[in-house]
């Protein structure tokens, strides 16, 4: 069953976690509220989006002010600009309509005493009737099952160390290092399992895109707290404790990893992590203490790409809970329409060589959506413009399975501590008894 909810967050009372009892927006003289006369941000094709623009500086109405206007589509250049006079405070803009489904993108820009500010706003034309560039292959299937027929060769064999500053009354951590090849491969993991002798649920969550440490693991103790064992990853084989400047160098030396290897299936970067992530899977399920029915995927950006791929690829899954997923119909650039991250071909068209469009098609999440048995819970923000509103309209769409989703239209690329924690209710309601 579809349950679509739609939650519109009011500009003026969001409050970001690290800002508490501070305005919104953060620190900022100035203040843009951008509503438009559909209450969900959602038209038909063929119907007009008129958004009213208020602006406030220091809070107060700003008069007499001109603002630059311009629209286009999702993730494309702007094909329409103009001018608006701002009156006390306020102004309306009609966007226009689209013809085909998709989202068209609102983007001010003003001048206050010589400093500039910008702001944006996406309304959606039957979003829910996108459908993706992106095909699959025909061995798409079978390669993938080839692929962890092979992987699942290698034993499994990881080493495991306690880490005390993780550690609380209700839950023990563990460095994890998880080797993924003969050759060396590995990835670690932060492990969180309850203290008690009972037996859990498991939940696998990959991380978001970067070269970096597994950024704020106790931002979700209450998983481990509250009887659910939890594993954050990485997917580089970095070792979480290195320093911002060990870091950074590797982050030079790997340099930009999505594109590492893509002129083949079989040497592409993101194989060994598709499958790692999946081999991640083969631990969990080890532990004593798993209750050996609930194992779950859940992340967001990159971690939402590889909580569906991980999910697809292994069926003892039996939930995924991915936020704006990335690597979403990356090849729909081609089509003269906005793709998703890692955006390699609107930064670089020449790059689209049949060689990359065909690796393209055996890592793009929309064809692992496609293939989904599992329960998905998905959410995304209107506003993004890593991973734009279409490509994940376009991955919820391909879902056939059981599934939910949350839409935040406000949103850029972030998720709410509400949203983080409703994951948790939706993982903890979706339980096998």
């Amino acid at each position: 069953m579809n349950l679509t909810k739609c939650i519109l967050i009011s500009a003026a009372v969001t409050v970001s976690v690290g800002a508490v009892a501070e305005n919104y927006p953060y620190r900022d003289d100035m203040l843009w509220v951008t509503v438009p006369d559909h209450a969900d941000w959602l038209y038909k094709t063929g119907e007009n989006a008129v958004v009213d623009v208020q602006l406030y500086h220091y809070g107060m109405p700003v008069d007499s002010l001109v603002v630059d206007y311009a629209v286009g589509d999702d993730e494309m250049p702007s094909d329409t600009e103009g001018k608006l006079l701002i009156r006390n405070g306020r102004a309306t803009v009609d966007m226009g309509t689209m013809d085909e489904p998709g989202f068209r993108d609102l983007r001010l820009t003003a001048m206050i005493d010589g400093v500039k500010s910008s702001h944006h706003v996406k309304v959606g034309f039957s979003p829910e009737l996108l459908e993706p560039y992106t095909r699959q292959p025909d061995d798409f299937l079978d390669y993938w099952r080839a692929a962890v027929e092979k992987d699942k060769e290698f034993p499994l064999t990881y080493t495991s160390e306690p880490v005390e500053e993780y550690s609380t009354d209700k839950m023990s951590c563990s460095l994890v290092k998880l080797q993924l090849n003969p050759e060396g491969r590995a990835m670690y993991g932060y492990l969180f399992v309850p203290k008690g002798d009972g037996r859990y649920p498991a939940v696998l969550t990959p991380p978001g895109a970067g070269v970096k440490t597994i950024k704020d693991p106790m931002r979700h103790r209450y998983y481990g707290e509250g009887g659910v064992i939890r594993l954050e990853i990485e997917i580089h084989g970095l070792h979480p404790g290195l320093t911002e400047g060990q870091f950074a160098a590797h982050r030079k030396e790997i340099g930009e990893y999505m594109l590492t290897g893509v002129d083949d299936r079989d040497t592409y970067y993101m194989k060994d992590v598709y499958l790692g992530c999946r081999r991640f899977l083969d631990l969990l399920t080890s532990l004593p203490c798993w209750d050996g029915q609930n194992l779950f995927t859940q992340g967001g950006s990159q971690g939402g790409a590889l909580a569906i791929t991980t999910a697809m690829l292994d069926p003892r899954v039996t939930g995924c809970v991915a936020n704006h997923p990335a690597l979403s119909d990356m090849s729909r650039y081609v089509d003269g329409k906005g793709g998703g991250y890692p955006h390699h071909i609107r930064k670089d068209p020449s790059l689209a060589t049949p060689e990359l469009l065909r690796t393209y098609s055996y890592y793009d999440v929309v064809n692992f959506a496609r293939n989904l048995k599992c329960p998905v819970r998905m959410t995304w923000g209107f506003n993004d413009n890593t991973c734009p509103p279409s490509t994940s309209y376009i991955v919820y769409n391909l879902i056939s399975s059981p599934k939910e989703s949350l839409l935040t239209p406000v949103n850029e690329h972030w998720t709410s501590e509400e949203t983080e924690r409703g994951h948790y209710r939706w993982i903890m309601d979706n339980l096998k008894k």
